[in-house]
């Protein structure tokens, strides 16, 4: 991985991390200054969104972590499963998180429940994400295998010359 990359993942990261914090900022203020004017149930909404950036922050310092890792070359390792299992786990609590803004939201779709549909089908799509991160953990599970097998061989030749 490139340094130029490095760099702009890293950037990339603080600005959404920033703005997450920014956003729990907002909410935990909204929910302390503001009250609910009963048209909505603005408090579990609030509540709900201070969740989901939790959650995207976790995702967002355990991929910082991966990256940390690709640049001293020791991701193919099992240190790197915890950051991997770290997102996976953000990924589904937030897709958790999303199904909650559905479910308060329902009621209120009762003359147009695609909207309800529509929604749901987002939660189902970032499971969707977590089953890919899960399949691209298999893959770093094999390479790990892959890298102490060649380990092992090139101890054994080492032996032999």
């Amino acid at each position: 991985m490139g340094k130029l990359t490095v760099r702009a993942l890293r950037v990339v990261l603080v600005v959404v991390l920033a703005g997450t914090v920014f956003v729990q900022a907002l909410m935990v203020w909204a929910l302390a200054t503001d009250p609910e004017d009963g048209s909505l149930p603005l408090t579990p909404l609030r509540v709900i969104t201070i969740l989901g950036m939790a959650s995207v922050q976790v995702a967002l310092v355990c991929v910082w972590r991966l990256v940390a890792m690709v640049r001293r070359g020791t991701v193919f390792s099992h240190a790197a499963f915890r950051y991997v299992d770290g997102v996976i786990g953000a990924i589904v609590a937030a897709a958790l998180v999303w199904f909650a803004v559905t479910a308060i939201n329902a009621p209120g779709q009762r003359d147009d429940p695609g909207v309800t549909v529509i929604m749901g089908g987002v939660g189902v799509a970032i499971l969707g994400v977590a089953l890919i991160v899960l399949v691209l953990r298999m893959l770093l599970a094999q390479a790990v295998a892959r890298d102490v097998e060649a380990a092992q061989i090139q101890a054994e030749l080492d032996e032999v010359i």
